[in-house]
């Protein structure tokens, strides 16, 4: 009865009026917009099946809610309709592409049961997602249309990474970051690779919540004295992302956060360091005495430049960025995050006079009144600097009033030494001196 011919069934050389694609795009969809991108294709040899497949302009807000899968891909069998949902028929991380597959391989009277055990489906599924992959990049090509879907479907792609080991090497030069020396433009890897410094075959990068507090980040401070480019990552998943991608070319990725890091020291630096490390021993022991367990170890660095100190974790455990994101967890298992948290080391910056000032202190009386309060401020602030969260904040306020009860020459009420038994009075001869080192 119906004589006209379905648009998938021709071919896509015969449309010649594209705003069929986008008529039909919205009766499949009930989008109110125009597609940004369509993919209409016929697959023939080993297995037949004809499809379109669109990319939307717009994510829904629900893209990655958990209680309900979302899948747009509608199945056809010889133009007869089987399902609108389903789920073998298309990984999650592509769960905004939407359109349909008419298969001629398929029985009609399937069931989802034989469905999941049929190798055509697999077939293409795989197929499906090269040409999704395919299509991404011809989406690349325009840098307008690309700008916006990057902004919109950037996490499917970083998904799409963490997910999809096959397509992980293709789906990773789609992926883009501010950067120290891009400013406000995002750059791909192979940008990134492309201004690498000679010899260098790493690409460093940052985690964190946001990209003003990296760019300012104690971290990124040493890189920026040597020139070297640091990425910023700013999305929870790009730390689940960067545990399954190692590399990207043959340059290895490395956190700034983490383990010992080295940007190409001479040999005249290094010797500069050893030399310093030496001198800075004292400082170092007061204070691992004096914080214990808190830090597995202390030492110099060259990390820091402009800032005292920062606080380090071990290179296979979890970044300070990912212990936040594990702690957000509805759901979370406190027992099973002992196990992953790193290790803390506190590196001090040798040459900061904040370190230099202490170390003088040090040597000249170790058991002076005001030291601990100092490690004690200098570590917590470098935890809030290094982006973890104090354990104790209430104790790290009431340094900071001592420190401004301090400034403003005011004595310690006799209730308040009771209840800080743990933090020693402050000496008020020796007032102006710490104001300086806290400046």
């Amino acid at each position: 009865m119906n004589k006209n011919k379905p648009i998938w069934l021709k071919k896509p050389e015969e449309i010649t009026d594209k705003t069929e694609y986008a008529a039909f795009y919205k009766s499949l969809t009930n989008d109110w917009e125009e597609h940004l991108a369509v993919k209409h294709f016929h697959v023939e040899g080993q297995l037949e099946f004809k499809s379109i497949i669109y990319v939307p302009k717009r994510a829904p807000f629900d893209l990655f809610e958990t209680k309900k899968k979302l899948n747009n891909i509608k199945l056809y069998v010889r133009r007869v309709f089987i399902m609108d949902n389903c789920e073998d028929l298309i990984p999650e991380w592509l769960n905004f592409v939407k359109g349909l597959v008419d298969s001629d391989d398929l029985p009609l009277n399937i069931s989802r049961e034989t469905l999941q055990q049929n190798k055509v489906l697999k077939l293409i599924k795989k197929t499906l997602v090269k040409k999704c992959v395919e299509l991404f990049f011809e989406i690349a090509e325009n840098k307008e249309e690309w700008d916006k879907f990057y902004e919109q479907f950037g996490r499917n792609l970083k998904y799409g990474v963490h997910e999809d080991s096959g397509n992980r090497d293709k789906l990773s030069e789609l992926l883009q970051y501010h950067s120290t020396k891009t400013g406000d433009k995002l750059t791909s890897l192979k940008e990134y690779i492309s201004r690498c410094k000679e010899g260098q075959d790493k690409i460093y990068y940052i985690t964190g919540e946001n990209r003003k507090s990296l760019e300012n980040s104690p971290f990124v401070e040493g890189a920026k004295k040597k020139g070297v480019e640091v990425l910023f990552m700013t999305e929870a998943i790009d730390e689940y992302m960067m545990q399954q991608l190692k590399e990207f070319e043959k340059h290895k990725f490395v956190c700034i956060s983490k383990g010992n890091i080295d940007f190409g020291e001479t040999e005249e630096e290094k010797q500069q360091k050893e030399k310093l490390a030496e001198q800075m021993k004292v400082v170092c022991e007061t204070i691992k005495e004096t914080l214990g367990e808190k830090v597995e170890k202390v030492e110099t660095s060259t990390r820091v430049v402009n800032s005292p100190c920062c606080i380090v974790t071990g290179e296979f455990g979890w970044s300070a960025n990912m212990e936040r994101i594990m702690k957000a967890q509805a759901l979370r298992n406190n027992q099973m995050s002992t196990y992953m948290v790193s290790k803390k080391t506190l590196e001090i910056n040798p040459t900061h006079p904040i370190v230099e000032k202490l170390r003088e202190k040090i040597v000249e009386n170790k058991n002076d009144k005001t030291i601990k309060d100092l490690i004690w401020l200098l570590f917590d602030t470098a935890l809030l600097s290094s982006g973890f969260s104090l354990d104790e904040p209430s104790g790290f306020a009431n340094r900071i009033y001592r420190m401004i009860k301090l400034g403003l020459a005011l004595k310690d009420t006799e209730g308040e030494e009771e209840v800080n038994e743990e933090l020693p009075p402050l000496d008020e001869e020796v007032g102006d001196e710490n104001m300086d080192e806290v400046d």
